[in-house]
């Protein structure tokens, strides 16, 4: 059985109670951002967490090897090129020692939980895709979210997905929705999708709690944390791009695990940019609040 690394910081604050925030590692490598906006991203995410009080452990496989937390050392790697991981992905990455595999929100959220982290912070989360009763292309993320003890926080989902259908999916897998310091679920990019949420919730502290009961019920939740107003986009800018990127997929064929990194290139395009100042900021926005809770759960243990 493959066992898990712990940077030597995630360990004593396991050993010791401490509250540590898993973070995945797409995002950070050639796969997510575009260099240098992914080493900023890993810098502001990490001292994101570190600032509100907790441990950031950023999930990956290295050499074959599962890691929780990694050193500095390891940065550069897991900056440059990897292969995209996703929880399907774990047991191949592992017995074939794959030399960098960036996890995905499904991969982290099945290490966060053998690893007995409860809290767990990304961009946004996969989701039902467009067309999704033909093709069945549903988010693997959706599943993890409800299958493992973890709180994903997110700012919601990507903006391209089908986000009343990724919602009514959520809901079908009893994932509870919530929102933070919000009524409506964000969109990515954009505060708000329109689309009420079934709960809100304005503290850390009401999150812990509604968490640890949660968990002693079994399966994961979801917070969504809207984006930054000072860097949000607008839905209209949003929307068009999106319909730019999704059309242009189609016409070129794009299908499967393809689809992500190719509409959120073209809505790059699209946005001249825009969307990684964007980026950067919710991310390290999830970061920030995902800490919180963790200290406030931790708290509550």
């Amino acid at each position: 059985m493959s066992s898990i690394i712990f940077s030597a910081a995630v360990a004593d604050a396991m050993n010791s109670g401490h509250p540590v925030v898993a973070l995945e590692s797409t995002i950070f490598s050639n796969l997510g951002l575009p260099s240098p906006a992914n080493e900023e991203a890993l810098t502001r995410t990490i001292a994101a967490v570190s600032n509100a009080g907790a441990v950031p452990a950023v999930t990956a496989v290295i050499d074959g090897n599962v890691r929780v937390g990694l050193d500095e050392d390891m940065h550069d790697r897991i900056l440059g090129e990897a292969v995209k991981t996703a929880e399907r992905d774990l047991a191949a990455a592992v017995a074939n020692r794959w030399s960098v595999g960036a996890t995905t929100v499904s991969a982290s959220l099945a290490i966060a939980a053998r690893a007995g982290i409860r809290v767990f912070a990304t961009g946004g989360i996969g989701g039902v895709h467009h067309g999704s009763a033909e093709t069945g292309d549903v988010s693997a993320d959706l599943g993890a979210i409800a299958r493992y003890g973890v709180l994903t926080v997110s700012a919601g989902a990507k903006a391209f997905l089908d986000i009343p259908g990724t919602l009514e999916h959520l809901e079908m897998l009893s994932v509870p929705v919530i929102g933070y310091q919000a009524d409506e679920f964000p969109m990515f990019y954009a505060r708000s999708s329109g689309l009420p949420v079934p709960l809100r919730l304005d503290t850390p502290e009401a999150v812990a709690t509604l968490i640890q009961e949660r968990f002693e019920w079994g399966g994961g939740a979801l917070l969504g944390v809207p984006i930054p107003e000072a860097e949000a986009l607008s839905s209209a800018e949003i929307q068009d791009a999106m319909s730019g990127a999704l059309s242009e997929a189609a016409r070129r064929g794009v299908v499967g695990p393809a689809v992500t990194p190719f509409v959120l290139g073209q809505i790059s395009e699209a946005l001249d940019g825009d969307n990684i100042p964007a980026n950067l900021a919710l991310s390290e926005n999830n970061a920030r609040v995902a800490a919180e809770v963790a200290v406030a759960f931790a708290a509550l243990s």
